[in-house]
């Protein structure tokens, strides 16, 4: 994005990705999304979100790594770890 924006973005994924760019983003970029981000922005920008961090990590991680934990047990990974085990050009190692 930052060396073409989304021309160089969309030259670089397939047409059939292009399309549903097109036709789904505009479902899922909706006036409410763009409100949440301007507030993620924010909590960024105040440092609440560095903080929220900081304290996680000082904090023993406890959080992230129940998240991380959920994360690789979803079903999208699990049967993606599968899938590509039939996948001969696919190096998992790398």
């Amino acid at each position: 994005m930052y060396e073409g924006g989304l021309e160089k973005m969309r030259w670089s994924i397939s047409e059939t990705a292009e399309w549903g760019d097109y036709v789904t983003g505009p479902r899922i970029i909706t006036d409410a999304t763009k409100a949440e981000m301007k507030k993620v922005l924010a909590e960024i920008q105040d440092g609440s979100f560095a903080q929220q961090w900081m304290d996680e990590y000082h904090g023993g991680l406890k959080k992230y790594n129940e998240y991380k934990k959920q994360d690789s047990e979803h079903l999208l990974e699990t049967t993606g770890k599968e899938l590509r085990k039939l996948m001969s050009w696919v190096n998992e190692e790398a």
